[in-house]
């Protein structure tokens, strides 16, 4: 795979570009950049498989340059500092990412999902749902999010979660629609990723939708009644965070 590398620190390019050769011998460096209009004029020349682009840079950011793209036929890997905002963004739309600094077993696991992803002809709609996603913020539209399954990525309302199951490193999202999605990523992502949207973690495998809670029944233990008539277990530790929730819920 023919990989372009940009971001405006010639340190961060250089270490990159070391590991990518020691640790990940299937990707070809065609090119360092040191801004978006190198990135573009780089794009342009090398039309290459994968894209490294850092987010925080002077001038056009990664996403602004992505934005201005008519098009693309690469993958995409973002390399950042921590910025809470672009990782929400980018875990919204199940992009891969990778922290600064590079940890290898990250990169490695990266760069193996986007190979998988050219081999399979995948067009990545993460990157074009990442645009949406910035978009839909901007003008507070409702919000969607990414699950991506063994078949296909599919784009859920956030309001269309009934609830989240979790079953070790695999998370099934129950859908207002009777549908079931498996997802293998642990329930916790979602936990720190939901919040912000009316979830609540009511026991450490399950996540509700407070919109859908009917009840809490404290018959044989405390569960929590939800309008499809699924019974969901209040662990004893969130007892009052759940109870707090709800309660707030009420007032507003």
């Amino acid at each position: 795979m023919k990989a372009i590398l940009i971001d405006d620190e010639p340190h961060n390019l250089n270490n990159l570009q070391v590991l990518l050769e020691t640790y990940c011998p299937q990707i070809e460096t065609c090119a360092l950049a040191l801004n978006a209009e190198q990135g573009k004029a780089a794009l342009f020349t090398h039309q290459p498989d994968l894209l490294f682009l850092d987010i925080q840079m002077p001038g056009e950011d990664g996403f602004a340059m992505l934005r201005s793209l008519a098009g693309h036929d690469f993958e995409v890997i973002f390399v950042t500092a921590y910025d809470q905002y672009a990782i929400q963004a980018m875990r919204f739309s199940a992009i891969d990412y990778l922290l600064k600094p590079i940890n290898i077993n990250e990169l490695q696991a990266a760069v193996t999902r986007a190979s998988k992803q050219r081999r399979l002809k995948v067009q990545n709609q993460q990157v074009d749902y990442l645009m949406q996603w910035l978009k839909a913020q901007s003008q507070k539209e409702e919000q969607r999010i990414a699950l991506s399954t063994t078949e296909e990525t599919r784009f859920v309302k956030t309001s269309e979660i009934i609830r989240c199951e979790s079953s070790n490193n695999y998370t099934t999202f129950f859908l207002n629609d009777g549908e079931r999605l498996l997802v293998s990523k642990p329930i916790y992502e979602y936990d720190e990723l939901l919040s912000g949207y009316g979830f609540l973690r009511c026991h450490q495998s399950h996540l509700v939708n407070k919109a859908f809670v009917k009840s809490w029944k404290k018959e044989y233990g405390d569960f929590l009644l939800l309008i499809d008539g699924t019974q969901v277990p209040i662990s004893r530790g969130k007892k009052e965070t759940v109870k707090k929730a709800l309660h707030n819920e009420t007032k507003s």
